[in-house]
């Protein structure tokens, strides 16, 4: 691919990745409020929140495989018709009657009610989980595109792409969400950003995988969408294995599928307890809720952008991981102590950390392995945050019903984990060095 192919190239999965994230992000902080309206609790909110990785375990390695047979273009094209149709019984959940399917009143999960409407987003997050492969297929891709002057960088851009979404949704949801159709707007806004996800795709992204086969998709057949040829394997007699097994044999793959793990682990504390910390003990509403995420994202934006630039050919991405790690340690180690200067510090420290850290961990694991193992490698690792979100959210809603605040000191434990884990990181990366030279 030249140059000039290149950058448009990375133009648009920026603008894919951008677009996915702001539909995503509009409705993190109304999703709490709309639980509790439908009969949920805590316990259910965390419930909700565990059922898309859940079945993102399932779907994203297939998806991440199938990317690497049929090309990164279909399966995120496959990926977002599928969040368009979640989006789509959203908005119908608004029209069922609220009638009561059971109650349930628990000194372990506490009283919530089961209604239709609820049972709805269970579905819609089930649909758009088992597509939800967008994530790695999009890091696959952009693996694809990437060398290893410019790799950091990129993935700093895909990194602010994402805060920037982040930044504009919970902004947009306070400001749709105020108007007389409530919550409902909101949603109906994710399911048209979603349609244009699906059409940028389709027009405008070029296919990176250049061992897939190269055909484009001319209306929407389903047998041409899902045929499966690989040039490489139709050439050779032997095709690479990209089993689970053969994954975990690569070199530090089993180091950063942990470190994957117990990121995702900490951070499922974050995302079940905060939205009910800042509804319930800090009494917060959506837009207050909404005003904390953006200024959150706006700092990630400004670390993934300008500063991880200037960083990048200065300070190796293990060093980053590391430094990042301990940042975002802090930030869960402050939260519980309920003020608003220590509720915002933590904030600062959480983007500084994430900001550094993320990038320059997907930076190390798109330089490991095999070119034409990657799409599994990402698929593998996105169903490792998969794994931990299921269990830490369910977790979460429910030690939080039972310890409140003080279950971020948890999530604190995680990243110093991760933060002692991350040095062995400088030692593989200097054991590379020396191998290649």
């Amino acid at each position: 691919m030249s140059t000039s192919k290149t950058s448009v190239a990375i133009f648009h999965v920026l603008l894919v990745n951008f677009i996915g994230m702001l539909g995503y992000s509009i409705v993190i902080p109304i999703l709490v409020f709309l639980v509790k309206d439908f009969g949920g609790n805590e316990f259910i909110y965390g419930l909700l929140g565990s059922i898309y990785p859940f079945f993102q375990l399932i779907g994203a390695p297939l998806l991440g495989r199938w990317s690497d047979e049929i090309g990164r273009k279909r399966v995120l094209f496959i990926s977002q018709v599928g969040t368009f149709i979640a989006w789509v019984l959203f908005i119908v959940a608004f029209y069922l009657p609220e009638t009561l399917l059971a109650k349930v009143d628990s000194t372990l999960t506490g009283t919530f009610l089961i209604t239709i409407p609820l049972v709805c987003l269970f579905v819609a997050r089930a649909l758009d989980g088992i597509t939800g492969g967008n994530v790695s297929v999009a890091n696959a891709y952009l693996s694809d595109i990437s060398t290893d002057a410019n790799r950091k960088g990129n993935f700093g851009k895909m990194s602010s792409s994402t805060s920037l979404g982040f930044i504009l949704g919970p902004t947009l949801a306070s400001i749709l969400g105020a108007t007389v159709y409530g919550e409902l707007l909101p949603i109906i806004a994710a399911a048209f950003i979603s349609l244009v996800a699906i059409f940028v795709i389709q027009k405008y992204l070029p296919e990176s995988n250049q061992m897939a086969v190269s055909s484009k998709l001319k209306g929407f057949k389903l047998g041409k969408l899902f045929q499966i040829e690989h040039k490489e394997c139709y050439k050779m007699k032997d095709c690479p294995e990209t089993g689970w097994k053969a994954i975990l044999k690569q070199p530090q793959i089993p180091l950063l599928f942990l470190i994957y793990f117990l990121t995702f682990l900490g951070f499922s504390f974050f995302y079940s307890g905060f939205p009910v910390y800042a509804s319930g003990y800090l009494e917060w509403s959506a837009s207050q809720l909404g005003l904390f995420l953006a200024i959150s994202s706006g700092i990630m934006v400004l670390v993934q952008g300008p500063v991880l630039s200037y960083l990048s050919d200065k300070v190796q991405d293990a060093y980053l991981v590391i430094i990042g790690s301990l940042l975002i340690c802090a930030n869960f180690a402050l939260l519980p102590i309920g003020s608003i200067a220590a509720i915002y510090g933590a904030n600062i420290l959480m983007s500084v950390g994430n900001g550094l850290m993320w990038p320059s961990y997907l930076s190390i694991l798109s330089r490991t392995g095999t070119p034409e193992k990657q799409g599994a490698i990402q698929g593998y690792a996105n169903s490792m945050g998969s794994l931990a979100s299921i269990f830490g959210l369910i977790l979460g809603g429910t030690l939080f019903g039972l310890v409140g605040p003080r279950i971020f000191w948890i999530g604190a434990v995680m990243l110093f984990i991760i933060f002692i884990l991350s040095f062995r990181l400088i030692e593989n990366t200097s054991r590379d060095v020396q191998l290649q030279t």
